[in-house]
C-alpha cells in the first residue's frame, strides 16, 4: 500500500512541508479555521511551537490569520485560497494517475473486486 501512495505521490505536485506542517495543514482542511492553541491541542504540543509552525506555513503563504468574528481577540488560522486551488489540483492529478492505472492494468473483473474491498475498508475506517 506504501509502494501505492508513492507512487500517486509522484503524480501530484510535491511539497517541501515538513511533517508538523503537513498536520496542521490536514487539520485545517479537514476541520476548518482554528487557532492556535486549538491546533497545539490536537497535535498535542506546546503553543509556542504550534506558533513556530503556524509563522512559517504564514511566510510560505498557505495559510493566513484573521480575527474571530465571535471573538476578536483570537486569531483563526486558516488555508489560502489559493493554497486551497493547490490541494485540489494535487489531489485531482493524483485521482487521475490512480484511475488511469486502474483501467490500463485491472481487468473489469479486478477492478469490480477492487470497488468491493474499497466499500469495506470504508465500512471499516467508519466503525
Amino acid at each position: 500500500m506504501s509502494k501505492l501512495v508513492r507512487r500517486a505521490r509522484e503524480h501530484s505536485q510535491s511539497s517541501d512541508f515538513t511533517s508538523a506542517q503537513k498536520l496542521v495543514l490536514f487539520h485545517l482542511e479537514r476541520d476548518g479555521p482554528a487557532t492556535v492553541s486549538a491546533l497545539a491541542r490536537a497535535q498535542r504540543v506546546k503553543p509556542q511551537s504550534m506558533r513556530i509552525t503556524v509563522a512559517g506555513l504564514e511566510t510560505l503563504g498557505v495559510v493566513k490569520g484573521e480575527a474571530d468574528p465571535t471573538d476578536g481577540r483570537k486569531t483563526l488560522i486558516d488555508l489560502t485560497p489559493t493554497f486551497r486551488r493547490t490541494l485540489q489540483a494535487s489531489r485531482a492529478a493524483k485521482e487521475d494517475w490512480l484511475i488511469r492505472a486502474l483501467q490500463a492494468q485491472l481487468s473489469p473483473r479486478e477492478q469490480a473486486t477492487l470497488a468491493a474491498a474499497v466499500g469495506l475498508l470504508q465500512r471499516l475506517a467508519d466503525s
